[in-house]
C-alpha cells in the first residue's frame, strides 16, 4: 500500500514568536503548493498562534510538542487538546524521549495522552525508542514492543489509523549518530508487525512510521528508501528553512 511520506519539524525549545513566523514563512514559500509530501511543523507553545497565522492557506500543517490529557482544570503550565484545536493544530508529538527522561513521562501517561488526542481529533505522533544501554544489551525490540503496546492500549481499531509512530533511537537524538538504514528498517518493520497484531493488516499498512534520529539531507535518501520508513521527525535540521525543505525534497524523490 502507498503511504505518502511525512516530514515533521520538532523545533523543541527554540524560536521566539517572531522568529518562528519568519522561519515557517520561509518554509511555506519554498514548499509552495507541493502535495507529494506531507509537512508538519511543531513550534513551542508560545509560537503556535503566530505560526498558525503564517501558514494559513499553505500546505504546511501545525503540530504541538505535547499536551495534557484533561480538557481543562487546575494543571498549572499545561495545555489541553481544545486549546490546541482552537489554534488549528492538527498533530501533537507525544512521549518524546526528552519528555520521558526530563519530565518523568511513563508509558501509562503517554497512553492517556494518545487516547485524549484521538478523542479530540488530533493526530498523535507517538514516539518510541531505546537508549544506548538498552541497544547494547540486545533489548531494543523488547523496549519498542513495551512502549508501543502500552501507549496504544485502549485505542480502537476505528481510531488507530490516526496514530503516527516515530521511532527515535535515544542514542541518535542530537548526537550526530544515526542508525544505519538496516537498523532503522528492522525496527520500523517490527513496529508495523506490532500494529498488525493489535489492529490488523489493513491498519498497519496505512500507519505511517517515521524515523527520528539525526536525519539530515545527507542521509535522508537512504533512510527514506527503506520499505517501512515513511518519513522523518526532524530536530536540528528543522530549524533552518533550507535544510528542512531539502529533507522534504529528499522524501519526494524516493520512489
Amino acid at each position: 500500500m502507498y503511504r505518502q511520506k511525512l516530514i515533521v519539524g520538532n523545533w523543541k525549545m527554540n524560536k521566539t514568536t517572531a522568529d518562528a513566523a519568519v522561519l515557517v514563512s520561509d518554509i511555506a514559500a519554498i514548499v509552495a503548493r507541493r502535495t507529494d509530501v506531507d509537512v508538519v511543523v511543531c513550534p513551542p507553545f508560545t509560537a503556535l498562534e503566530s505560526v498558525s497565522r503564517a501558514i494559513e492557506g499553505s500546505v504546511v500543517k501545525l503540530g504541538a510538542q505535547n499536551m495534557h490529557p484533561e480538557l481543562s482544570g487546575a494543571f498549572t503550565g499545561e495545555i489541553s487538546a481544545p486549546m490546541l484545536r482552537a489554534l488549528f493544530v492538527t498533530h501533537v508529538i507525544l512521549g518524546h524521549s526528552e519528555r520521558r527522561t526530563w519530565f518523568g513521562e511513563t508509558d501509562a501517561s503517554v497512553n492517556q495522552k494518545v487516547l485524549a488526542a484521538l478523542k479530540n481529533q488530533l493526530r498523535p505522533i507517538l514516539c518510541v525508542g531505546e537508549t544506548l544501554a538498552e541497544r547494547e544489551a540486545g533489548a531494543t525490540l523488547k523496549v519498542i514492543q513495551t512502549q508501543t503496546e502500552r501507549a496504544l492500549e485502549g485505542v480502537s481499531r476505528e481510531l488507530a489509523p490516526g496514530v503516527i509512530v516515530a521511532y527515535e533511537p535515544v542514542w541518535a537524538i542530537g548526537t550526530g549518530k544515526v542508525a544505519t538504514a538496516d537498523q532503522a528498517q528492522e525496527v520500523h518493520a517490527f513496529i508495523r508487525s506490532l500494529v498488525t497484531k493489535l489492529f490488523g493488516e489493513g491498519v498497519a499498512q496505512r500507519t505511517r512510521i517515521l524515523y527520528g534520529g539525526s536525519m539530515k539531507p545527507a542521509n535522508a535518501g537512504e533512510l527514506l528508501g527503506e520499505n517501512d520508513i515513511d518519513g522523518g521527525l526532524i530536530g536540528g535540521a528543522s530549524l533552518e528553512a533550507r535544510s528542512f525543505t531539502d529533507l522534504i525534497q529528499a522524501a519526494a524523490e524516493v520512489k
